[in-house]
């Protein structure tokens, strides 16, 4: 196992891992900006570096630095944990030269997931199902047109090295085709540095699912059943629960092992998310996070297994502690993501917190970094924390989440803890008869 473990991230993803290291023994790094030098994971390492100024390629984009960093304090490995440099091939090829351990999957599986369309014919070849749509990347209207037809308008136009809802046209008729292909070839040059795009079938109404995986590190996989996180704005997920209340336990299973085969074919390492779009009893890949998810707690919760812990495992060449036939699903749980923003515009909201009281009580987890007093920087992602419940069943699990959300006081900046006080008591949500498209027009009520 690794004697100390350099942490290249921030918040409550950074004192998740903390914990986890303090756990197994490991000993720990927090790196930081200057605006994060009072952050909790940083006074809880045993030992920190200030890494630059508060711009993230000046500090936590910084490879240089946090190679440095690696160094001075004898790291033996580095876990990226999600955003930054956590699906950062060159950043995992980099450590390697050094003799550094990059606590992910390698740098080819990063590589050949990074890129949407290698991703898919991937999928494929390794037996995952696929939403119908171009082999390739797609240059010239008259195949864009062709491949449209053939298909069945509408369809979507995404860039082959996009994320995050970036990069993205929906074409409903052959018209529209022409001025959606550039405009989007000129977004995903802008944004990711590369122009390619690829053409699907657009669905109308989907569930998004996704299912967790981890590879052994010697040609084994195994899958930790699904999350469904349908509820998103901007195709950003804001609310993720496990199991989904849209399919079977025959559902689960099939797509599970389906996913877990997919793995081991890859001879994948540590923790990945393969993710789909659900619509009509089918499931149709979008692309697999070569890393831990933001979600990741709820399905700890119903499994009772350490994902990080399991990623610390991997990547010391130990292997998984659980066998596919150990995994039990037990009750189910819910995950908000808490944002310091406005509920309703979702304009940030940083600023200094005065008061802050997380709720508590049985099957209730707060996954966060901040404390009375905290200063939330204006500089990074809103995140500040993330409430996790868990009850025997739905009913009860969004039960103690009304609760816990009414318990919940953060005072002196805005969150989006208001919105999910009025999501938990929907009738739609309490049903759990939602799709992708659901939360946005909810918005769009108001």
């Amino acid at each position: 196992m690794f004697n100390k473990v350099l942490i290249a991230n921030r918040g409550e993803i950074a004192l998740r891992i903390l914990r986890a290291c303090k756990e197994m023994g490991i000993e720990t790094v927090a790196v930081h900006s200057t605006a994060d030098s009072d952050a909790m994971h940083v006074r809880l390492a045993d030992q920190s570096v200030c890494i630059g100024p508060p711009a993230s390629r000046d500090s936590y984009l910084n490879v240089h630095e946090i190679i440095a960093a690696c160094e001075i304090t004898g790291a033996d490995a580095v876990h990226p944990g999600y955003g930054f440099l956590s699906e950062n091939a060159k950043f995992a090829e980099i450590l390697d030269a050094h003799g550094i351990t990059f606590i992910g999957p390698s740098a080819e599986h990063i590589n050949v997931m990074g890129d949407k369309i290698m991703a898919k014919q991937t999928a494929e070849n390794l037996g995952i199902p696929v939403v119908p749509g171009s082999d390739g990347a797609v240059t010239e209207l008259d195949d864009a047109r062709r491949i449209a037809a053939d298909i069945g308008y509408p369809v979507i136009i995404k860039a082959a090295s996009g994320g995050g809802g970036r990069g993205m046209k929906v074409v409903n008729n052959d018209k529209e085709m022409a001025t959606a292909l550039q405009t989007t070839r000129t977004e995903a040059g802008a944004a990711f540095g590369d122009d390619s795009v690829y053409i699907e079938k657009y669905l109308g109404k989907p569930r998004h699912i996704e299912v967790q995986v981890m590879g052994d590190g010697k040609g084994g996989g195994v899958h930790l059943g699904e999350r469904d996180c349908s509820l998103q704005r901007r195709h950003q997920k804001v609310f993720e629960e496990a199991n989904s209340p849209a399919i079977s336990e025959e559902q689960r299973s099939k797509i599970g092992k389906i996913c877990a085969d997919a793995v081991a074919g890859l001879g994948y390492s540590g923790a990945g998310t393969v993710e789909f779009l659900y619509e009509n009893g089918e499931f149709y890949f979008i692309e697999m996070n070569t890393r831990l998810q933001v979600e990741h707690p709820v399905t700890e919760m119903i499994t009772r297994i350490d994902l990080v812990n399991e990623q610390l495992r991997v990547a010391a060449g130990n292997g998984l502690s659980f066998t596919q036939d150990e995994v039990r699903y037990q009750g189910h749980a819910i995950e908000c993501r808490i944002n310091a923003e406005n509920a309703r515009t979702f304009v940030p909201s940083p600023g200094e917190i005065n008061y802050y009281h997380p709720p508590g009580g049985l099957g209730v987890r707060v996954d966060s970094g901040v404390f009375s007093g905290y200063k939330v920087p204006p500089y990074y992602d809103s995140l500040i924390g993330k409430l996790i419940v868990v009850g025997r069943n739905r009913p009860e699990c969004l039960n103690r989440l009304r609760r816990a959300l009414d318990e919940f006081v953060v005072d002196g900046i805005e969150t989006t803890i208001p919105l999910f006080q009025d999501l938990v008591r929907n009738e739609d949500v309490i049903a759990g008869d939602y799709d992708i498209h659901w939360l946005e027009n909810y918005l769009a009520k108001d």
